[in-house]
C-alpha cells in the first residue's frame, strides 16, 4: 500500500483545460476569471458578496479590518483551530482570548462562551469580535453565537475554511445569515482547491468594499472615492493602508472548475465518513458527532482514543504514520503555542481543549480516497489500539 495522506486535492481534466486556458489568455491577474469565481460561490452560498483573496489567512485578515479591529480590542476565538484564526486580530494589535469548546462537535461553546461573556462584562472586557471556527466542516451553533452577540455587541467572523458544501439550518454555510463575515479556505487539502486562496463572503456592502480595497493596497480608481477630481485615465489613489492580497486568475479558473463537483466531494466525503463509522463501530474510540442541525463539508475525520493516555496516544499515531499513513492532530490548542503561552497562557486554560487534544487523531478523508485505502486505515488502527492497550 504506497503512502496515503490525510488529506489531498482532487484535480481532473475539466480543471487543467481551465488553467490552461487562462494561460493562454491575456489576463493571469486581475482579469475576469476571479469575479466569475466571486459571484459562483456567493451564488452557492446565497451571499451577498464575495471577496477573493489569497489565502484564507488573509481573508481572515481583512475581515478584522474592516471591522476596525485594532489596539485595545479584543478578539475571541476557539483554541482548537490552525493558528491564523487568532494572528488575524494580533496582526490588527489586538489582544486574543479562548473560550473552551464543546465536548460533543468540539467547535466553540455557546453555552461556555455565555458564560464568559457574563464575566466580560462585568469586568468591562467584553471581545470586539468573536470568531467562531467549523472545525471539520461542521457548522457552529451560528443561531446562539449570534443572539449573544446581540445582547453582547460584539461582531462575528465564522472560519469556515472547513466548511465549504455544508448547511446549517438547511441552508447553505457561507450566507453569513448569523454572522457579518464568512471565510472560506481553498487550500489543496480542503473540500476544494484554488491551489493557495481564500474567499471573504459578507451581505455588508461597506465591508465588502472595504475588504475589496484592502487586499489590493488599498488603492482606488473609483473617482467617488478620490480627495479630488482624477489628474486623468491613468489616475488612481491610496487612500487605505492595504496589502497585495489578490487572488490570481489561474487560482480563479481552478476554483470555478472545481465548484461544479463540490456537492459530488461532499456528498463522496459523506459516504468515506459513514463507512468509517461503520466499521470502527466494534473499537473504543469516539467517532464524529454530527448535529442534526448540520450538514458537515467533512473535511477532516476526528477520531479519539478513549484510553488517555499520552503513551498510548503516541504509540497508536507513530503507528499509523510508520504504515504509510499521513495521519494528523487538527489542532494542538492555539494558547499551548510558545508565542501564546509568552502572552500569558497557561495549560489548564481551557480543560475541554486540552481533553481533546490528548486523544484525538484526524484520519485520512478526500475524494479520491478508495475502499482499499480504508480497510486498510482502518485494519492499521485496530491493530494499533489493540496493541497498545
Amino acid at each position: 500500500m504506497s503512502y496515503i495522506p490525510y488529506g489531498r486535492q482532487d484535480v481532473d481534466q475539466n480543471d487543467i483545460d481551465a488553467v490552461i486556458s487562462v494561460l493562454k489568455s491575456d489576463f493571469l491577474t486581475q482579469g475576469p476569471a476571479v469575479p466569475r469565481f466571486e459571484t459562483a460561490v456567493a451564488t452557492y452560498c446565497d451571499a451577498k458578496y464575495a471577496i477573493a483573496v489569497n489565502s484564507a489567512t488573509s481573508a481572515l485578515h481583512i475581515a478584522c479590518l474592516a471591522l476596525d479591529v485594532g489596539p485595545g480590542d479584543v478578539v475571541w476565538t476557539t483554541p482548537i483551530t490552525f493558528v491564523a484564526s487568532a494572528n488575524c486580530a494580533r496582526y490588527c494589535g489586538a489582544e486574543v482570548d479562548f473560550v473552551d469548546i464543546d465536548e460533543q462537535t468540539y467547535n466553540l461553546s455557546p453555552t461556555k462562551l455565555a458564560e464568559k461573556l457574563l464575566v466580560a462584562q462585568a469586568q468591562g472586557k467584553l471581545p470586539k469580535v468573536v470568531i467562531p471556527v467549523h472545525l471539520s466542516g461542521q457548522s457552529c451553533d451560528m443561531e446562539a453565537i449570534y443572539q449573544l452577540s446581540l445582547q453582547y455587541g460584539f461582531k462575528v467572523i465564522e472560519d469556515a475554511s472547513h466548511a465549504i458544501g455544508g448547511r446549517y439550518k438547511n441552508q447553505a454555510i457561507g450566507n453569513s445569515r448569523y454572522s457579518d463575515v464568512t471565510i472560506f479556505s481553498f487550500h489543496p487539502v480542503k473540500i476544494i482547491t484554488t491551489a493557495e486562496g481564500g474567499m471573504a463572503l459578507t451581505n455588508n456592502a461597506e465591508l465588502a468594499k472595504k475588504m475589496d480595497l484592502l487586499r489590493s493596497h488599498g488603492i482606488t480608481r473609483d473617482p467617488s472615492e478620490m480627495t479630488h477630481t482624477p489628474d486623468g485615465p491613468w489616475y488612481y489613489q491610496q487612500i487605505e493602508l492595504g496589502f497585495n492580497y489578490r487572488m490570481t486568475e489561474l487560482q480563479a479558473a481552478l476554483g470555478l472548475s472545481q465548484m461544479d463537483r463540490l456537492d459530488q466531494f461532499v456528498a463522496i466525503r459523506h459516504k468515506i465518513s459513514k463507512r468509517y463509522s461503520e466499521l470502527l463501530s466494534d473499537v473504543d474510540i469516539s467517532l464524529p458527532w454530527q448535529h442534526p442541525d448540520s450538514y458537515s463539508g467533512l473535511h477532516l475525520y476526528v477520531v479519539r482514543l478513549r484510553n488517555n493516555s499520552k503513551a498510548h496516544h503516541l504509540a497508536v499515531f507513530e503507528g499509523l504514520r510508520a504504515a504509510g499513513i499521513g495521519v494528523n492532530l487538527h489542532y494542538i490548542p492555539v494558547y499551548l503555542q510558545p508565542y501564546y503561552k509568552n502572552l500569558g497562557f497557561e495549560i489548564g486554560y481551557c480543560p475541554e481543549a486540552e481533553a481533546y487534544y490528548a486523544e484525538a487523531i484526524s484520519l485520512p478523508m478526500y475524494s479520491n480516497f478508495t475502499e482499499a485505502q480504508q480497510n486498510f486505515v482502518v485494519d492499521t488502527l485496530k491493530k494499533l489500539i489493540f496493541k497498545a492497550r
